[in-house]
């Protein structure tokens, strides 16, 4: 499926979502953590999209799929420092479940994207 626009995209659209709702969970972070944790984990959140998008508007297949691989890694960074906000009780269980989810859901929509870009094997005659 091709798209004319990266804001298209469901899987951008899902690392939005990510970025936004981790925005609202970190408000009410101690202003100790602003240097720390909340910068930390907005802008792994924030960097998901942000890579998703750059990918959008390489020229090469290799390009592309390089930046959905840093993206797929923003992913997992932004969820080690959810894993860490809960461990040291800033989060909740609850408060990030849903954060998790939508995680779950951009790793397998970005691995999809990343596996779409592989060379086809060409049929043999």
């Amino acid at each position: 499926m091709g798209y004319y626009s990266f804001e298209d995209m469901n899987v951008w659209k899902l690392a939005m979502e990510i970025a936004e709702r981790v925005f609202q969970l970190t408000s009410n972070l101690p202003r100790s953590e602003d240097y720390g944790l909340t910068s930390q984990i907005r802008r792994a959140a924030l960097s998901i999209s942000a890579n998703i998008a750059e990918g959008f508007g390489r020229s090469t297949l290799m390009d592309k799929k390089r930046f959905y691989i840093i993206a797929r890694g923003s992913v997992f960074e932004t969820k080690s420092h959810l894993i860490y906000g809960k461990n040291v009780n800033y989060f909740e269980q609850s408060e990030i479940a849903l954060i998790h989810e939508l995680i779950d859901k951009n790793v397998l929509e970005l691995n999809k994207l990343i596996k779409s870009l592989q060379p086809q094997p060409s049929p043999e005659s």
